[in-house]
């Protein structure tokens, strides 16, 4: 007689444990803003009161669940749902501060703006950004940077102090094609990662202070550019500062748009390890072909000066490009063909390892060679022409992941756009909205171009648009599998 096999029930204990960490860690970050509302004479119970709550509520959590089937192993299906329920939980939480400054009264308002944050899609529903409390806005951009590289692999990089492994956790973070290893040990790569995300940050404020800015503002946007956020300060982004500012912000959303591992490998003096990166280079090909195409199309077309002709392109390009959202222009002011090539790079998105949103560079350039191979195996049907990827061969299982990874994001696009269509919203809004959204870009076309926001749209559309923020930021699998009957199967 066979013998039963042993039902493998979900380890909700550990998923708790978890999260109850995750709030503690966001109720920290929470009173790092009182230095803000001290210098600017601003109220402090809003984040007071806020980090008390997520404190409180992470800490009885922490010491109330004690999980009988230990905590050691992070399983898959526990670590795709401790992933998505994390993103969810913390922007619940990281409402509390909006609300209790008064300054987003309605729930599902702040709760789309703190999505946006943590998800680092960088949409908005504020209509004068500058009449906030400056620890808010500071709060705002923080949600930001913690989402950038994702609190999860922050948590990755201190899980060995609570005797939790953390390889699931980064495998459900970042899916798909993943960086290069680091290092053998998980943690040592999550560290690293931080480590060189807080330095760019900090070169990049004091960058920033050495112009115009003042240190609010630096910081502030410090942390919206390396997350590839585009929560701005200012009403008009980036528009009203120097164009040393704008080209210090430019420089680092290319640099957050890359690899993380190839500034690891960089700075270790490997260089022509990140020079001969295919990924890499096309994506500052990219970058270089259209900045060209959109600054000629400005001078002849529009009757732009040459200098901020190429400037304003440059910045539009990159910022969606990286998905980061900053504007010095509404680029749908322009000739229709100029803002459709922009509306193109929407579907790009940074490299993978980076803080980019979007489909990645990587995942293009795979499907596309992938399909220029196809036409010579058609002419010599019985070669074997297999797809290199920086001079190694990738496996038809990876290709098979990107090609349903594409199917998958044009049908969540199309689907998308159908349901803002039905809540009333004209077409170019509901695309525009939908690929903004999915691609977390912030900015899109129609209703919601770099010069308007996100307030106008129903609850329902904002509830709704804040899920493809989710899905968007953990790239439709990690969040979609859960809603698949075979995760909950033993």
């Amino acid at each position: 007689m066979a013998r039963k096999t042993k039902r493998q029930l979900i380890n909700v204990e550990v998923i708790l444990k978890v999260l109850s960490f995750l709030l503690i860690i966001e109720s920290f970050f929470m009173l790092t803003g009182l230095g803000f509302a001290w210098y600017y004479d601003e109220p402090f119970s809003p984040l007071v009161i806020s980090a008390i709550i997520t404190g409180t509520t992470g800490l009885v959590l922490w010491f109330a669940i004690k999980p009988k089937r230990g905590i050691k192993n992070v399983g898959r299906r526990e670590g795709y749902l401790i992933v998505s329920l994390s993103w969810i939980v913390i922007s619940i939480f990281g409402t509390l501060p909006f609300l209790f400054s008064s300054s987003v009264p309605s729930f599902t308002d702040a709760f789309f703006e703190t999505m946006s944050g943590f998800t680092t899609t960088g949409a908005s529903i504020l209509n004068d950004i500058e009449s906030l409390p400056r620890n808010i806005l500071y709060w705002r951009a923080m949600t930001h940077w913690i989402g950038g590289m994702g609190i999860i692999v922050l948590t990755v990089a201190v899980l060995p102090f609570l005797g939790i492994g953390g390889m699931q956790l980064l495998v459900a973070e970042m899916p798909g094609i993943t960086p290069d290893k680091l290092h053998p040990r998980i943690t040592a790569t999550a560290k690293r990662l931080w480590g060189i995300y807080v330095m760019f940050t900090l070169v990049e404020t004091l960058l920033l202070w050495a112009g115009e800015m003042n240190f609010f503002d630096s910081i502030c946007h410090a942390f919206a550019t390396m997350a590839t956020g585009g929560f701005s300060t200012r009403n008009d982004s980036i528009a009203g500062f120097s164009a040393y500012s704008q080209y210090v912000i430019v420089f680092f959303m290319i640099i957050a748009g890359t690899n993380f591992t190839l500034h690891y490998l960089g700075m270790h003096g490997r260089i022509k390890k990140v020079t001969e990166n295919q990924e890499f280079r096309t994506y500052i090909g990219t970058i270089i072909v259209v900045t060209l195409m959109v600054g000629v199309g400005l001078v002849i077309f529009h009757t732009y000066g040459i200098n901020d002709a190429f400037r304003d392109a440059l910045f539009s390009v990159v910022s969606i490009v990286t998905t980061t959202g900053f504007a010095t222009a509404d680029y749908l002011q322009w000739p229709s063909f100029l803002w459709m090539l922009i509306f193109a790079l929407m579907f790009i998105g940074g490299s993978a390892g980076s803080t980019g949103g979007g489909v990645k560079v990587v995942r293009h350039y795979l499907l596309l060679k992938n399909s220029w191979l196809e036409l010579k195996r058609a002419i010599h049907p019985s070669a074997i022409i297999p797809v290199k990827f920086n001079k190694k061969s990738v496996s038809q299982d990876i290709i098979f992941n990107v090609m349903a990874f594409f199917l998958i994001y044009i049908l969540v696009f199309g689907m998308g756009a159908v349901v803002l269509s039905s809540l009333g919203m004209d077409f170019e809004t509901s695309v525009g909205a939908t690929l903004a959204s999915l691609g977390n870009i912030g900015p899109g076309i129609g209703h919601v171009g770099p010069a308007n926001n996100y307030s106008f749209f129903p609850d329902f559309g904002k509830w709704f648009l804040a899920f493809l923020m989710l899905l968007g930021r953990l790239e439709l699998f990690t969040v979609l599998i859960i809603f698949s009957p075979a995760f909950w199967r033993n």
